[in-house]
């Protein structure tokens, strides 16, 4: 269940409807309505966990103490044990992080922008270098020695400030190789009529789409944040996914014979993920590999793949797969995805 604790909100971030001049209606929730709340929709199976956030009206300590008292009337009083997801607010105080750390599951605040300049181009009152990033980097050291299984997100707003995408990477990988940050979250800007960036160009979905599934090469495949295809510009390629546009850069390390291939280097290749690439190098030592459709049987997207790899010196594809946008990023959404056929105790008949 997402809970915005008040729409009320004295920042004027020029992106966000809730601003201190929208003309929205404004309301807010007591911590006690909060928690019994959430607690009724969770007892009748409706909501498994809480993701809890709210507007700034006046003091940010204030706003940030009636969350934290929300969250500890679900653990203290209510005995709930599960999922609390705390966005912490801008201006929250060090005291406060640690109660967040505390009592959440998960912690986040979101840095915007990777710059001070572009952070303040969004939103004049937030202060990137002297609150934003501190306060997530206090939170995943917490979360972190705790031992907590889940810890800091954070989120990017994706254009309008002119930043560039190996800025934002940049700061990602290093907050993420520090184990303080778990993931990103990007959010590719759309004007919204009333507020005072209507006027700014639309950021094209797939500029997210790009963000993300670097994000993934950096998390889940093993990639360095130097190795990412950075065009000279500073962004990624947009005709051609990153793990793609790194291979069709790097032709001298492809093709890959798929029954000898490590599975670092299998990672490497276009339209194979984690899950397809364990599952190949598990598999091959007991049963053959035919052909293609033995690949897809364990995950391998062959049409992408095709090119990079060669079966007994073959390669199965002659040429690179044509340009084709992707609705997911290759690898976690696609691999767990419920239309995909399990793979069988020997996947290749």
């Amino acid at each position: 269940m997402r809970v915005m604790q008040t729409n009320a909100c004295s920042l004027s971030c020029g992106y966000c409807p809730t601003f201190c001049g929208g003309k929205v209606k404004r309301t807010a929730l007591q911590p006690e309505e909060v928690a019994t709340t959430f607690m009724e929709a969770h007892r009748a199976g409706l909501a498994q966990g809480l993701f809890l956030t709210s507007g700034i009206p006046g003091k940010p300590a204030r706003a940030m103490d009636r969350m934290l008292a929300a969250v500890d009337i679900l653990r203290r009083r209510e005995g709930y044990g599960g999922y609390v997801h705390l966005k912490l607010l801008p201006g929250a105080d060090s005291a406060q992080v640690e109660e967040a750390a505390r009592l959440a599951s998960r912690v986040s605040i979101n840095l915007e922008g990777p710059g001070a300049a572009y952070v303040r181009r969004l939103a004049p009152e937030k202060d990137l270098s002297g609150d934003l990033l501190p306060k997530l980097e206090q939170a995943g050291r917490l979360l972190r020695e705790a031992r907590k299984p889940a810890l800091t997100t954070t989120q990017f707003v994706v254009g309008p400030s002119g930043e560039k995408d190996r800025e934002i990477l940049g700061l990602v990988a290093r907050l993420e190789s520090e184990r303080l940050l778990h993931h990103a979250h990007f959010s590719a800007f759309q004007p919204v009529v009333g507020t005072p960036m209507e006027g700014e160009r639309a950021t094209p979905a797939v500029r997210e789409l790009r963000l993300y599934q670097a994000e993934h090469l950096l998390r889940q495949y093993g990639f360095r944040f130097e190795e990412l295809p950075f065009d000279p510009d500073g962004n990624l390629p947009l005709d051609d996914d990153p793990k793609t546009a790194w291979a069709l850069r790097h032709a001298e390390q492809f093709p890959l014979e798929v029954r000898a291939a490590p599975y670092e280097l299998l990672l490497r290749v276009p339209g194979v993920g984690p899950k397809a690439a364990l599952t190949l190098v598990r598999e091959r030592r007991k049963c053959v590999i035919r052909g293609a459709e033995d690949l897809r049987r364990v995950g391998v997207d062959t049409a992408r793949a095709g090119y990079f790899l060669t079966l007994r010196g073959r390669r199965l594809a002659p040429a690179p797969a044509a340009h084709q946008l992707r609705l997911f990023p290759h690898g976690q959404h696609l691999t767990q995805a419920p239309w995909r056929t399990p793979v069988p105790p020997c996947a290749f008949r």
